[in-house]
């Protein structure tokens, strides 16, 4: 699937018109339009950067196939849960990390 075909996808998932999309991102309805037909075949990365922001997604959802469901892993809703609490508890990704690291230096320190 090319960067077009993702963003006319996540725009008509949305419900988004492309009219409607062109003046959320501030960019050409006719550009946006050769993009999703394939006619332009790398846009800038201003052009994404616009064009993510408005269908509220990120530029590498854009750029890249979504895994495959038998790729991604399976997070539940427990985990997430657990990483928000953390996060709002202002534990930053980088005590985070370093947690993560320790508990893996201890697990082969017993082994």
């Amino acid at each position: 699937m090319t960067i077009g075909q993702r963003i006319r996808d996540l725009r008509t998932k949305q419900g988004i018109s492309l009219t409607e999309l062109a003046n959320r991102a501030g960019v050409a309805k006719s550009y946006i339009s050769s993009v999703e037909r394939g006619i332009q075949l790398n846009p800038s990365i201003q052009f994404l950067n616009k064009i993510s922001t408005s269908l509220n997604v990120s530029i590498d959802r854009l750029i890249h196939e979504p895994m495959d469901k038998s790729e991604s892993l399976d997070i539940d809703d427990e985990w997430l849960e657990l990483a928000k609490e953390a996060a709002e508890s202002g534990i930053s990704k980088e005590q985070f990390k370093q947690f993560l690291e320790f508990q893996k230096w201890q697990r082969a320190k017993q082994d």
